[in-house]
């Protein structure tokens, strides 16, 4: 069985799903947190990692983010894709050591300050639009750690800010059809 096309993770990335996958991600959190039910750390880890390799195909909270809420959140907005993903796999390790830490090792304080971290992080995205993995890609771009090219978009705010794609869908990306939009500030 091939894994072409399951595995990646797409580029540019719809925000409004970015954020309802991360409103998701606070709302097990929290229920972790009231409940300590520390299997669900497992849970949320898993979807981290089906987001880390897939995007939104394998995580259920992606299909839903995908599917069924953000395209009643109207037309899409396009941000580059990489800052998203590796927001993604900072989650994967924060949640996947605090797993490793309550349920391997009984370090249930351990794990409940690492799910608390992603927590705030996952609050952040959802309610203010803020992506601490997002800021954190940036400035590792910034001072060379990361290399500019696997970031095009993230430099070009030209073509992040000045242009718009064309709707084609809520799990489509527009990359073949962007549109030009005014970026004058008197309309």
């Amino acid at each position: 069985m091939s894994t072409t096309g399951v595995l990646g993770f797409p580029n540019p990335v719809n925000e409004k799903a970015a954020r309802a996958v991360a409103g998701g991600v606070a709302l097990l959190c929290i229920l972790t947190l009231l409940t300590g039910w520390e299997w669900l750390l497992v849970v949320i880890a898993a979807g981290f990692l089906a987001r880390v390799l897939t995007g939104p195909r394998l995580s259920v909270l992606g299909q839903l983010a995908t599917r069924v809420i953000a395209p009643r959140l109207g037309a899409p907005i396009w941000v580059p894709g990489p800052p998203k993903r590796f927001a993604q796999a900072i989650g994967l390790t924060l949640t996947g050591l605090a797993a490793i830490a309550g349920l391997g090792f009984g370090a249930t304080m351990l794990a409940s300050a690492l799910i608390t971290v992603v927590l705030v992080f996952a609050l952040m995205e959802s309610v203010i639009g803020f992506c601490a993995g997002c800021w954190l890609f940036a400035q590792l771009m910034r001072v060379g750690v990361i290399p500019a090219s696997t970031c095009e978009a993230c430099n070009d705010v030209q073509r992040r800010y000045g242009r718009q794609p064309v709707e084609v869908g809520p799990l489509q990306t527009p990359t073949t059809a962007w549109k030009a939009e005014s970026t004058s500030q008197a309309e």
